[in-house]
């Protein structure tokens, strides 16, 4: 009788402690899901934030607070120089810095900033190549600056490098050397850092952005299909092509061309208000300043707050809005807008 009742105590003592083991297995698995939960949570929270778009800035005035701190006067030139380290230093002093190289969350969930980034470092790149290769020299056979010589190749460096060594790093070695150009610039005693502002040399920048931008609006348009004519069927070119082709962007891509043309007409604002200010003389004498302006006033329509939170792709004259036309036809009407100022400015 003793012995069965030890053998009752026993099997009770075992389902008590088999019962204890599960109840707590069940709550250690509660707040791991808990803790799972709240994380994501705050994932998402935080890559709203950093999913926020810079606001655009007056470069005249940025220009005025760096030549105040520098202790120098603002020249010809130190504005639009100015213009384009402003731009760089966003890609990482915005919400979230430089994300297009992340590789931990929130970041390297996130994509449609990455694409700002994206379309803005190209704007960034071509410019600095302009600065080096025409605004600096006045003529072909001068020599090229020796800081802009640096600069340039830095600010091209891989976009999506995470360490050894990151994008950012690069790309604040470019602004430093953009920095001590800027330097030379306003130094009256260094005569080797020149900013020509002449009708050639912005034109010549001009042509580079009219061919990004008809780019990006054919991009841009194709989000919704279109069966278009090859127009190079009439040029000499390598290897047969159809007369016809079907181009249509994957529903998969349409944010990131959208976003990426944000980034490019962001970029391109800062550095059209810069031009308005180094080139003035010459705009005027040519009477493209209002052309010049009307570029600005397009380029600032492509800015316009974003209300969906997510981009719309109906069709042309449906019941939806497709926001990838209405960007495309702000950069169509800036496009034309640069062509016609760039026969202003080739005119004598």
């Amino acid at each position: 009788m003793s012995g069965t009742q030890d053998r009752i105590q026993d099997t009770k003592e075992r389902l008590q402690d088999w019962w204890s083991d599960r109840q707590a297995t069940k709550g250690s698995k509660k707040f791991i899901v808990w803790l799972v939960v709240i994380y994501l949570i705050i994932d998402a929270l935080v890559g709203m934030y950093w999913s926020q778009e810079p606001d655009s800035f007056n470069p005249q005035q940025v220009a005025e607070q760096k030549a105040e701190a520098m202790g120098v006067e603002v020249v010809r030139g130190f504005t639009t120089t100015a213009a384009l380290m402003q731009v760089t230093e966003t890609l990482w002093t915005k919400p979230g810095g430089y994300l297009s190289n992340d590789v931990a969350p929130p970041g390297v969930w996130l994509d449609n900033i990455p694409n700002w980034e994206f379309g803005v470092l190209v704007q960034v790149r071509d410019f600095s190549r302009a600065l080096r290769k025409d605004f600096s020299r006045s003529q072909s056979q001068s020599t090229e600056d020796k800081d802009l010589a640096i600069a340039e190749p830095q600010l091209h460096f891989d976009s999506e490098s995470w360490a050894i060594p990151s994008s950012e790093s690069e790309y604040k070695r470019g602004v430093d050397a953009l920095q001590s150009y800027l330097v030379r610039l306003s130094d009256p005693t260094e005569p080797t850092a020149q900013f020509y502002a002449r009708a050639d040399n912005l034109r010549q920048w001009l042509f580079d952005v009219e061919t990004r931008l008809g780019s990006l609006s054919q991009r841009l348009s194709a989000s919704v299909g279109q069966r278009r004519l090859n127009t190079d069927q009439d040029v000499p070119h390598a290897t047969p092509t159809a007369n016809e082709e079907v181009v249509k962007t994957p529903w998969t891509e349409i944010d990131d061309v959208f976003y990426e043309a944000r980034g490019t007409s962001w970029a391109l604002l800062q550095l059209m208000r810069a031009i308005e200010v180094d080139f003035r003389e010459v705009l005027e004498k040519k009477n493209a300043l209002v052309g010049l302006r009307q570029i600005i006033r397009e380029l600032e329509g492509t800015q316009e707050p974003l209300w969906s939170p997510v981009i719309l792709n109906g069709s042309g004259f449906g019941m939806f809005p497709n926001h990838s036309l209405v960007m495309a036809s702000y950069i169509s009407r800036a496009n034309a807008a640069i062509l016609d100022l760039r026969e202003l400015l080739s005119q004598g």
